[in-house]
């Protein structure tokens, strides 16, 4: 009986911590990319393909690689190996800040 006992509390301990940590992921929002000098947001750094804002989006503003604001455009300002405002420059003077969504 004792065994049967201490398997259920385990089992409603592992249940519960499990739903606290699920619940924390699930309420975080992504990262976000911001021009440092202008302060122009650049996106959600998120793997989400369907996320309007997402970098990883190919056909939204922010994940094409024909839009201007895109860090993926190989010919834009955030996009260029050339660029200094580029993540893609390793030699860039304004890469992009990672920020959360509360400013940090």
């Amino acid at each position: 009986m004792a065994k049967i006992t201490w398997f259920i509390i385990l089992l409603s301990s592992v249940v519960m911590l499990t739903f606290i940590f699920y619940s924390a992921v699930a309420n975080t929002a992504p990262p976000i990319l911001v021009d440092k000098q202008t302060g122009k947001y650049l996106g959600n750094l998120s793997s989400n393909p369907y996320d309007p804002n997402s970098t990883s989006n190919p056909y939204g503003q922010y994940g094409s690689k024909y839009s201007p604001d895109s860090i993926n455009n190989p010919h834009g300002q955030y996009g260029s190996k050339y660029s200094n405002d580029s993540p893609n420059n390793p030699y860039a003077t304004n890469p992009p800040e990672i920020m959360d969504t509360n400013g940090y």
